[in-house]
């Protein structure tokens, strides 16, 4: 019985807890600092006197940053491991958001956000694929769900400082606190362990069997002790992006490409401008930061939701009905014009949305096997932040050329067709993998991709 195979025989048991747990601070952090960027803008746009265009470049620029971050970096998971990434990652995006504090011109902060971005966008993919693959195939989907469901404190965290720092001490000191993701990161040194898949991929059996053991024991699992063969580390090379559109992985990776790039440019397409938009609209910021507190708190329920649906109807359900349920909140938030509907659709569209990414993020890690998993999900995160960071520039280029008032609803319209496109995508192109484990839906598949 190989690492695998005891893995997938266990129940969830402390470890499993507290892998998640610390992954998901690190994750709250990510969503921290990508948070506070939206509460931010309106008042670097007041103090600097932006225009709507330069203010899409400072939305974009991070994203650009995570494009870059989640493709190389996802290279590097392979061959460095999940763990070193992690820490790496949370090092380098702490340092740089504390240093945005300082920032003396658009230029400048510009530039520090793009390695803001490089971090967030290499630690996500390998903070969902540590968590996937120490997962047991029946509880894979929804531990990694509940990781994503960090995500939703982290916001509603920026929205707090937003709501209660930047009024009264000013932007600065809120990216001064998106300094402490690096001071965690020493934190997480001693305490997070590398994923066993990993170790004995590369052939660092030792160190994987103590692991298991550990969680096998605590279990009260007899550890297993017949050696499986393991590859040796010279010969594992993560895969190329040629090879992930071999025969082999076109449908899953072209799949997982759309839902990637389609949910990237629709969430940031609004998030990022919510409240510079209902500035627009004639609410004063304190307004809108409020508002924007209230409609963050619809996160939660969205996240634990789609974390039972998604081990009871699966994920392609899931997903179907997460995009189109965020399809239509997009349609009728563009449409309101009172408070009332602003905050009733405006939390269905936090709902649904976060549900999503949530689904989207327990979906990739299953489609690619270990030697490939942090080059497949890295390479799709890259693709997706492409429409991340085109969105704000988009929406600001939009607001600017149709108005305060026209240009609400015309963004909203343009929202509303990309998630209905998504969701049409998963239900011809995706694949189930509901209580399958990471070996059964990958067996064989590198060979097959290598060869062509």
């Amino acid at each position: 019985m190989n690492i695998s195979e005891r893995l997938e025989r266990l129940p969830l048991v402390r470890l499993h807890w507290k892998i998640l747990l610390l992954c998901g601070v690190g994750w709250m952090f990510d969503s921290m600092d990508v948070g506070l960027v939206s509460f931010v803008m309106p008042a670097v746009q007041k103090q600097w006197s932006l225009s709507p265009s330069q203010l899409g470049i400072l939305g974009s620029i991070t994203m650009a940053g995570m494009c870059i971050g989640a493709a190389v970096v996802g290279m590097l998971s392979d061959r460095l491991g999940r763990r070193q990434t992690i820490l790496y990652t949370l090092v380098l995006y702490g340092l740089m958001s504390g240093l945005a504090g300082l920032s003396t011109s658009l230029m400048m902060l510009v530039i520090v956000r793009f390695f803001v971005g490089v971090g967030l966008g290499g630690e996500l993919p390998a903070a969902s694929t540590l968590v996937a693959e120490f997962s047991p195939a029946n509880k894979r989907g929804r531990m990694v769900v509940l990781l994503e469901s960090f995500w939703a404190w982290g916001w509603i965290l920026a929205a707090l400082i937003a709501y209660l720092v930047i009024p009264v001490y000013g932007w600065r000191v809120a990216f001064f606190l998106g300094a402490l993701p690096a001071l965690y990161a020493a934190y997480l040194r001693k305490d997070l362990p590398e994923s066993p898949r990993y170790l004995e991929l590369v052939g660092r059996e030792r160190e994987a069997e103590e692991i298991v053991s550990q969680m096998e024991r605590a279990a009260g699992i007899e550890p297993s002790k017949e050696a499986a063969a393991t590859p040796s580390a010279a010969k594992i090379a993560s895969m190329g992006l040629a090879q992930l559109f071999s025969s082999a992985f076109l449908r899953r990776t072209v799949c997982l490409w759309i839902m990637w790039f389609g949910l990237n440019f629709g969430y940031y397409g609004f998030v990022i401008w919510i409240p510079t938009l209902m500035v627009g609209k004639g609410f004063v910021l304190i307004k809108s930061l409020q508002y924007t507190l209230i409609m963050t708190l619809a996160q939660l329920p969205g996240y634990f939701s789609a974390a039972y649906l998604i081990e009871v109807i699966g994920r392609k359900a899931v997903l179907v009905i997460f995009f189109l349920g965020t399809a239509l909140a997009a349609h009728f938030y563009g449409l309101s014009d009172s408070v009332t509907q602003i905050l009733v659709w405006g939390c269905l569209l936090y709902f649904f949305s976060l549900g999503t990414w949530g689904a989207v993020y327990a979906y990739g890690p299953e489609l690619y096997p270990t030697e490939a998993r942090g080059s497949g999900v890295g390479w799709a995160a890259a693709f997706g932040r492409v429409g991340a960071m085109t969105a704000p520039f988009v929406v600001g280029m939009i607001y600017q050329s149709y108005g305060k008032v026209s240009g609400y609803t015309i963004v909203f319209g343009m929202l509303t067709g990309v998630f209905v496109v998504v969701a049409l995508s998963v239900l011809i192109l995706g694949v189930e993998t509901k209580g399958k484990t990471l070996d059964e839906l990958t067996r064989g598949k590198v060979e097959a991709a290598r060869a062509t």
